[in-house]
């Protein structure tokens, strides 16, 4: 994979002086997002909960940046916080050119029928948290004439639907199919002067890996950075990343195998059903 070094290839959101904010820019994926872009000449707002990590986080993007970088102490989830930040971002950058809705939780809060407290505070910050970013942030974006960029992280999990944490799935499908709401809407109101894009990554190491040295399969932050930006400039909607164990192709016959629960009147997560496990596994065999 080519790391995106031409300016020119790269949409002019990304351009020395624009304005970039990213939430859950303390670690993982955000951080290595403020890292790429600051290294693009970008002026950051880094948005994370409040403590040591954010402010590391961003002295450390500080010290490669030619522009002014932000520490944002901002729970998401909070739509009134999101609001004093815009106006503060408002009043000493102007309008913000990239906004990466990356904050999230990966917590198991169990079952269905379990601890629903737990349920809304995941999906408060997986699902709300992006729409109160764009709510906030996409109006001032859309009264100026600059082209403009929204990037959503969501999940494979919310697509395939893996048993094993019901509530973080349920958090990425409704961001995917917002988010695919979101990229027509914009479509409609501006033209190509701002999109949307939902990225999709693979296996990755963050701090929700939960293991210290990254495992051979995933991916870094930094690779997934830099393949969203390539991309992102050939003009995807869907940034669906590999990873070091699963490739483009396996990851297009899962997803078409879970698609086709609907339209073939299997049960729900077949792939996980005993009754299917021999016919998943030939379907598999041609990936």
């Amino acid at each position: 994979m080519r790391r995106m070094n031409d300016a020119a290839t790269i949409p002019p959101a990304f351009g020395p002086g624009k304005v970039a904010l990213i939430t859950g820019a303390a670690s993982g994926i955000g951080l290595a997002a403020a890292r790429r872009f600051a290294s693009l000449g970008m002026t950051l707002v880094m948005v994370d909960l409040g403590g040591e990590a954010l402010q590391r986080a961003s002295a450390e993007v500080a010290q490669i940046a030619t522009k002014d970088v932000l520490a944002a102490a901002v729970d998401v989830s909070d739509a009134a916080q999101l609001q004093r930040l815009r106006v503060e971002v408002a009043e000493r950058f102007g309008t913000v050119s990239v906004l990466m809705n990356n904050a999230g939780v990966g917590n198991n809060p169990g079952l269905p029928w379990e601890n629903a407290e737990a349920w809304q505070k995941l999906v408060d910050v997986n699902l709300w948290g992006v729409v109160h970013g764009v709510q906030t942030f996409l109006p001032d974006m859309l009264a100026s004439d600059q082209p403009a960029l929204v990037i959503n992280t969501g999940s494979k999990q919310g697509i395939t639907s893996p048993p094993g944490n019901y509530a973080y799935n349920l958090s990425k499908a409704a961001l995917r199919n917002y988010s695919e709401s979101l990229a027509h809407a914009l479509r409609v109101a501006s033209g190509t002067r701002i999109t949307a894009h939902l990225l999709i990554p693979g296996f990755t190491h963050t701090g929700m890996t939960g293991v210290a040295e990254k495992p051979a399969s995933a991916w870094t932050p930094e690779q997934v950075v830099d393949y969203l930006l390539e991309r992102v400039s050939a003009g995807d909607f869907y940034v669906l990343c590999p990873d070091n164990a699963v490739d483009r192709a396996t990851d297009e016959r899962r997803m078409r195998w879970a698609m086709d629960d609907i339209i073939l009147n299997r049960p729900a997560l077949s792939r996980w059903h005993p009754d299917f496990e021999a016919e998943f596994a030939r379907f598999m065999e041609h990936a």
